[in-house]
């Protein structure tokens, strides 16, 4: 585990309650999938597919923007924008668990979590069904305290209202939540709702990235994410 200076480094008084945990590239490698899906609605249009490597700067805004990413400039109007999207949440539903698999180490570190007290959460800029229906499929139903992704009329991730909501709904404190994920949007999303904010290093997007966005610390395997809780 690496750890940077920041606001958060000094939370030795309050005990981390609470791990918010994003979903793509932090709990599943779903990134074959999602490449998979646009690149098919891509082929349907005639329009210029591109490999795995790059849908993983595509992905971490949410469902809409990706498809606005993989879609040509001319393709970019509103309706437009609705009808691929629809073409493609349709696509993605039907194969979101072709190739998709739970990072390895994920599961033990959920279980050792909970045998810490420490409560589990998923918050995602993923469509919010899309969310519920991913994480049973490889988690069951009662792995995490509450599941959400993006909702209507809620900001997406960089902005923390959702964030604020979850805890809220959790009854958790700003200081004894620990905010997880592998790429700027997370960081900045815990920085903004006031959190500090731990990088996963095995996602899509890598150290760089991370530290760029100022983690607090550095995740290399799940279990680092305990040993920072632990120490919170």
């Amino acid at each position: 585990m690496h750890e940077h200076k920041g606001a958060f480094m000094s939370i030795s008084s309050h005990p981390i309650l609470l791990a918010a945990l994003d979903l793509d590239g932090t709990l599943l490698n779903t990134i074959d999938d999602l490449a998979d899906a646009a690149n098919w609605v891509c082929t349907q249009h005639g329009w210029p597919t591109f490999p795995v490597e790059t849908y993983k700067h595509f992905v971490g805004n949410g469902i809409p923007k990706l498809v606005e990413r993989f879609s040509p400039a001319d393709a970019r109007s509103p309706e437009r924008l609705a009808a691929t999207l629809a073409e493609f949440t349709a696509r993605y539903d039907a194969h979101k668990e072709d190739k998709t698999a739970p990072y390895p180490g994920i599961p033990e570190l959920l279980d050792a979590l909970k045998a810490e007290g420490i409560q589990t959460a998923v918050f995602s800029n993923k469509a919010d069904p899309l969310c519920g229906k991913i994480i049973a499929h490889y988690f069951g139903t009662g792995r995490f305290e509450l599941v959400r992704g993006s909702r209507p009329n809620v900001p997406t991730k960089p902005d923390p209202t959702g964030v604020y909501a979850l805890m809220q709904d959790l009854g958790a404190e700003a200081a004894s939540t620990l905010f997880v994920g592998d790429s700027d949007v997370d960081i900045l999303t815990g920085h903004n709702a006031g959190l500090p904010a731990m990088g996963a290093l095995w996602g899509f997007r890598g150290e760089a990235e991370l530290t760029a966005a100022g983690a607090d610390a550095l995740a290399a395997v799940p279990m680092d994410i305990l040993e920072f809780a632990r120490r919170g």
